[in-house]
């Protein structure tokens, strides 16, 4: 079956390396849905169960049937992508809203140049528990803006339904961090 395949397909020879083995997940599969019902309902943990996967350097065989049905997911997953220009558009477009929100987390995160010098665990947290709240913060106070400023009339007739979908709070270009913030609990910002 796969020289047939190679041979109709031959731009993906190189991906069309072997065959996913169904029959180990046949055998397996009471094991799998053990494991992961194990999981689901936290009866134990993921660590735990790949150190049993992992033990004397001896690959598991319900580990070798993941393995394979995770390389039939990725398959399925890779057909549907290379199919759907609208799920190809769609992936790209969250790419890249990831991408420009690392690039705001590098931008606000900004002393010695994003990097942690410290090798303690609280500062870690410390660093990370902030960095979450400057995000959470910026995330609410640029939606109050956003629903503000869709709330003029003029913006109705002007916003397609494709403006729309792109409007996201992920934005960051306004933000300064190098100003000196004076920090007054009892006023709000002039946002409704």
């Amino acid at each position: 079956m796969l020289s047939a395949a190679s041979s109709r397909y031959a731009n993906l020879q190189a991906v069309l390396t072997k065959p996913i083995d169904w029959e180990i997940i046949r055998q397996q599969y009471d094991q799998m849905v053990k494991y992961v019902t194990a999981v689901r309902l936290g009866t134990a943990e993921t660590e735990a169960i790949l150190r049993r996967f992992t033990r004397n350097n001896i690959q598991h065989p319900t580990y070798k049937a993941f393995a394979e049905l995770g390389k039939a997911v990725k398959t399925i997953f890779l057909c549907r992508y290379l199919n759907s220009e609208e799920l190809r558009r769609e992936i790209n477009d969250g790419l890249n809203v990831v991408e420009q929100w690392n690039g705001a987390n590098d931008f606000v995160f900004f002393a010695r140049s994003g990097e942690m010098t410290s090798n303690r665990r609280e500062d870690y947290e410390i660093s990370m528990l902030a960095l979450h709240l400057l995000q959470n913060c910026t995330v609410y106070v640029n939606t109050l803006m956003v629903q503000q400023t869709l709330a003029q009339p003029h913006w109705a007739d002007k916003l397609t339904a494709r403006d729309l979908g792109a409007l996201t709070p992920l934005i960051w270009e306004h933000v300064n961090p190098y100003v000196r913030f004076d920090l007054d609990m009892e006023t709000r910002l002039p946002i409704d």
